[in-house]
């Protein structure tokens, strides 16, 4: 039994013995299905992950304001690095799943972004983008990453980025729209995962979700024309084609800065040359359309 799975058995919410099962697809944190006295619940064991900007009051906070909005699950115990919530029984979203329930899809990402600052207590902090990168940078040329020599170039990409994605509405943003974090019950959508939940613009998870999704052009244009009640006209195409690149951008070099500290048996490198090919192939047809 792994050290997580020790501390999600030694829990005090438990009445009786547990066994902690393992749930794939986490690459942050250690996640397992625990049932106790016949009830179902969802473990999450992780502490602190400064390299990320992961901290867990903020976490808890924004679970706690999800949960209170309707969106996600219940949180029924918390203790030091390790939150519980109530289990969801339902099908995790693939990146296919994802694409095929738009209409289900932007009606919640709106919820985030309107509803939670309205349930959200105590500090918050902001996610942005752009001090993400350049914090990366930071980091993998500290670490001696082999693509250490390759960052000037990323960071000078990043500042042109920034440029075009201009002033900003401010709205509370989940900021990690990968399709596993969409569980569908049968009857509802839930969003869960609020470790890099933060204020940030709307564009962010708008690019975030066609890129983490691999939407095609015509379905981009119908997640804007959905989110914003409108179709895009070529300033707010730009913008978000901006923002876009950008997500890929972070994701990319938050694989890398994992290659370097994180303990998860994961892939790192593979998922690292995935995103950075997909990022590669956002900027060419930025810089065309530009």
């Amino acid at each position: 039994m792994s050290e997580a799975s020790e501390r999600a058995a030694r829990l005090s919410l438990w009445r009786g013995p547990v066994t902690p099962e393992p749930l794939k697809g986490g690459i942050t944190n250690a996640n397992f299905k625990v049932v106790d006295q016949g009830r179902a619940y969802f473990v999450r064991v992780g502490g602190d992950i400064p390299v990320h900007g992961v901290l867990r009051f903020n976490e808890l906070a924004a679970a706690r304001a999800a949960a209170a909005a309707g969106l996600s699950p219940a949180i029924v115990h918390v203790e030091a690095g390790v939150m519980v919530t109530e289990f969801i029984q339902g099908r995790t979203f693939g990146a296919e799943d994802v694409r095929g329930n738009l209409a289900r899809i932007v009606p919640l990402i709106q919820r985030v972004h309107r509803e939670i600052p309205k349930h959200l207590r105590g500090p918050a902090l902001v996610f942005w983008v752009f001090h993400v990168i350049r914090d990366y940078c930071g980091t993998i040329r500290d670490g001696g990453h082999s693509a250490a020599g390759e960052l000037p170039r990323l960071l000078e990409i990043a500042d042109r980025l920034d440029e075009a994605v201009g002033p900003i509405n401010l709205v509370f943003g989940h900021n990690d729209l990968l399709p596993a974090n969409f569980i569908d019950d049968g009857t509802r959508l839930w969003l869960v995962d609020w470790d890099y939940a933060g204020f940030n613009s709307p564009l962010f998870d708008l690019g975030g979700l066609a890129s983490n999704n691999e939407f095609p052009p015509e379905l981009e244009t119908e997640l804007l024309t959905r989110y914003f009640g409108q179709a895009p006209d070529a300033d707010l195409l730009r913008r978000y084609g901006a923002m876009k690149c950008a997500s890929l951008l972070r994701e990319t070099l938050w694989s890398m800065v994992s290659e370097l500290h994180s303990t998860l048996d994961f892939d790192y490198r593979a998922y690292t040359a995935e995103n950075r090919r997909r990022f590669e192939a956002a900027w060419d047809q930025f810089q065309r359309e530009a």
